[in-house]
C-alpha cells in the first residue's frame, strides 16, 4: 500500500487528500503542519494560490477531531472562518466541505445573497464548520441565530482586505462573542498597521507563519513591464490583449471608475468584457462571473477588493492596468494566474515617468521582469496568422451535411476564395488593435528644408516646461502631454530639447495663440499632468536661457510626478 500523503494527520483527512490528487504540502501547508504550530494562535502571509485554504483546514483539525479519529459532538459550531466576499466564502466552504466530508462534518455558509432563513435553519440544526462574510455572521450574531459560545478555532481569512472593506467592527463584535480560549488563525497576505493592532487584542503569542517570500519566484508566472506613454495606457492594454488572446485575463484598476471607463472603452471596441468593483451588485457580480465561468466573456476589469476571492481556472493573463501599491500586491494579484501546474503572465503597464520606481520597488521584491514595448499591429498580425493556421489546420470530425456543403461552396468558388474568405470572417471577430503614439521623430528637427528649416516650422515660438531630466522626461510622454493639454496634433509640435530641470519646445506661430489658450484652461491639479507649468519664452532656447527671459506670470509651479492614474491616458488626440 502506497503511504499517505502528509504527515500526522487524522486518517480521515489523510485519505481525503490523497484522493484529492494532493502529493505533498505547499510551504504554507508544511507551515501550518510543524509541531511549534500546534494548538497556537498564528498570523500567515500567504498569496493566493498558495494552498491557504487547505492549510488552514487542517491548522483547526484538532479542535474539530478527537484523537480517536472521529468528530467532536457538540451543538454549537466549533470552527469559524471569516471571508471578505461572497466568492471567497463559498470557495472556503466547498474546500472544506471536500476535506472534512469523509469525516461526516456539517458545514454551514453565511453569505449576502442567500436566503437568510435558510442559513438559520441550518445553524438551527447545528453545523461543526460555519463560514461567512463578516455582515452576514454579525446580522445572524444579533438575531440570536448563532451560537459562538463553544467556539474553538477562529479563521479570518484575506483580514488585511476585511478592514479595507471597513469590516473592522462586524470583525470586532464576532471576535467578543467567542470564548477567551479559543484559538484565532489570522490570514493576510499583508501585514498593516491596523491587521497588527487586531492581532494584538485577539491573540495570544501568536507565532509569525510568512511564505510569501518563498512564493514569490513562482515559477509558473512570467513577469514582464511594458513601458507607455501616459496617453497610450488604455491603447497599450488593447494591443496586449490581442497578443495574447487569452482565455480569461484579468485587468486591475485601482477605482470604480477607472473600471467603468476601461470597461466601456473595450466593449466598444468589441472584446467579450465584464466588470466587477463596489458599484456592482451581488446579482450584477453573480452574472459577471458566469459569463466568464462559461466563455461568454473573456476579460474581466476589477479593482482589487472586487476581485477578491474570485478563482478562474483558465486565467492566464493579469494585466496591472494600474501599479499596484506595493510588491505584496503586486504578488496577490499576479498570484491569480499560474496556478494548477499551468502557465501564466502578468503584465505591469508602466507609464515612462514611473520606470525608475517601478524598478526600485522590483528590485527590493527580488522579482525578476521581462520589460517589453508595446505590441505594435505588426506584432499582432503575425500572431493572429499563427493562431489561425494552428486552429485551422487542426483535424477536425465532419458529417454527411458538413461535407455536402463543402461540396456546394466548391462548386461555386475556388479554394482559394473559400479558405480566403474563411480568414476573413476569423479576422472579423477580432478588435482592431491599436496605433501607439510614434516619438520616432520627438525631439529632432524632422526633415528639413533647404534653407535649413523643417517643413511647417520656418516662423515658430518657442514654450518652456518646468519639467526636465530630474523629472524623467522623455520625449516619448512630452509629446503626447503637449498634445492633450494644447489641444494639438503631434505634427504641429516642433523640436523638444529637454534639459537638466526645464523642457522647450517650439510651436508654429499659427497655433501658438490657439496651443496657449488650451493649455490654460486645462491647467489644473486633476490629473497631475495639468499641474506641469507650460509658458512662452522670448528668443530661441540658448537665448532664453542665457538671460532668463520668462513671459508674465506666476513663477514656475512644483517639481512634477507623473501620478498613476488611469484617468490620464483615457483620452488622446489623435
Amino acid at each position: 500500500m502506497a503511504a499517505m500523503p502528509f504527515q500526522n494527520l487524522p486518517p480521515l483527512l489523510a485519505g481525503a487528500l490523497s484522493a484529492r490528487g494532493y502529493a505533498e504540502p505547499t510551504p504554507v501547508q508544511a507551515a501550518i503542519l510543524e509541531a511549534e504550530a500546534d494548538g497556537r494562535d498564528l498570523i500567515v502571509s500567504a498569496q493566493t494560490g498558495s494552498g491557504k485554504t487547505v492549510a488552514f483546514g487542517l491548522a483547526m483539525a484538532p479542535q474539530l477531531i478527537e484523537p480517536d479519529g472521529g468528530l467532536r459532538h457538540q451543538r454549537e459550531p466549533a470552527a469559524l472562518v471569516v471571508a471578505p466576499t461572497r466568492e471567497l466564502a463559498l470557495q472556503v466552504s466547498r474546500e472544506l466541505a471536500w476535506l472534512y466530508g469523509p469525516a461526516g462534518a456539517r458545514i454551514a455558509t453565511c453569505v449576502g445573497g442567500m436566503d437568510p432563513s435558510k442559513e438559520r435553519r441550518a445553524l438551527g440544526q447545528g453545523a461543526h464548520v460555519v463560514v461567512g462574510t463578516p455582515g452576514r455572521l454579525r446580522d445572524h450574531l444579533e438575531r440570536g441565530a448563532l451560537d459562538l459560545s463553544k467556539l474553538k478555532v477562529a479563521v479570518l481569512d484575506e483580514a488585511d482586505e476585511m478592514l479595507d472593506m471597513g469590516f473592522r467592527e462586524d470583525l470586532e463584535e464576532i471576535l467578543d462573542a467567542t470564548p477567551a480560549g479559543r484559538r484565532t488563525l489570522l490570514f493576510s497576505a499583508t501585514m498593516p498597521r491596523p491587521i497588527v493592532a487586531l492581532a494584538k487584542r485577539y491573540q495570544k503569542d501568536a507565532l509569525r507563519i510568512s511564505t510569501v517570500g518563498d512564493e514569490r519566484g513562482h515559477g509558473d508566472i512570467a513577469y514582464q513591464a511594458m513601458t507607455v506613454a501616459p496617453a497610450d495606457i488604455e491603447h497599450g492594454v488593447v494591443n496586449l490583449l490581442r497578443l495574447h488572446e487569452a482565455e480569461s485575463a484579468l485587468l486591475f484598476c485601482a477605482t470604480r471608475e477607472n473600471v467603468r471607463r476601461l470597461h466601456s472603452s473595450l466593449t466598444e471596441r468589441g472584446f467579450s468584457a465584464v466588470a466587477l468593483s463596489g458599484e456592482h451588485s451581488q446579482n450584477e457580480r453573480n452574472q459577471a462571473l458566469q459569463a466568464l465561468r462559461d466563455g461568454r466573456a473573456r476579460v474581466l476589469v476589477a479593482t482589487d477588493v472586487a476581485a477578491r476571492g474570485i478563482d478562474l481556472p483558465n486565467l492566464s493573463l493579469v494585466v496591472h492596468v494600474e501599479l499596484p501599491r506595493d510588491a505584496e500586491t503586486l504578488q496577490h494579484r499576479s498570484g491569480r494566474t499560474g496556478r494548477a501546474g499551468k502557465k501564466g503572465v502578468a503584465v505591469l503597464v508602466v507609464p515612462y515617468p514611473r520606470r525608475k520606481r517601478v524598478e526600485s520597488v522590483l528590485r527590493g521584491a527580488r522579482i525578476e521582469v521581462e520589460w517589453i514595448k508595446p505590441p505594435t499591429p505588426e506584432d499582432i498580425r503575425r500572431s493572429d496568422h499563427e493562431r489561425l493556421l494552428a486552429a485551422l489546420l487542426e483535424p477536425v470530425e465532419t458529417d454527411d451535411e458538413d461535407r455536402a456543403l463543402a461540396a456546394r461552396l466548391l462548386a461555386e468558388k475556388s479554394p482559394e476564395d473559400i479558405a480566403a474568405a474563411l480568414v476573413r470572417a476569423h479576422r472579423a471577430r477580432m478588435p482592431a488593435p491599436e496605433d501607439l503614439v510614434d516619438s520616432g521623430s520627438a525631439g529632432r528637427e524632422g526633415p528639413q528644408r533647404p534653407d535649413g528649416h523643417r517643413a511647417g516650422f520656418e516662423d515658430t515660438l518657442w514654450f518652456r516646461m518646468d519639467i526636465g531630466r530630474r523629472h524623467n522626461a522623455d520625449p516619448r510622454w512630452l509629446l503626447p502631454l503637449l498634445c492633450r493639454r494644447g489641444h494639438i496634433t503631434k505634427n504641429e509640435v516642433g523640436a523638444i530639447r529637454i534639459g537638466p530641470g526645464e523642457t522647450m519646445f517650439e510651436i508654429p506661430r499659427a497655433a501658438a495663440g490657439r496651443f496657449m489658450q488650451a493649455v490654460r484652461r486645462t491647467a489644473t491639479e486633476e490629473d497631475g499632468e495639468g499641474g506641469v507649468r507650460i509658458e512662452a519664452v522670448e528668443g530661441r532656447p540658448r537665448d532664453a536661457a542665457r538671460e532668463g527671459k520668462r513671459a508674465s506670470g506666476p513663477p514656475p509651479q512644483k517639481r512634477y510626478e507623473a501620478k498613476p492614474a488611469y484617468r490620464t491616458g483615457a483620452k488622446r488626440a489623435r
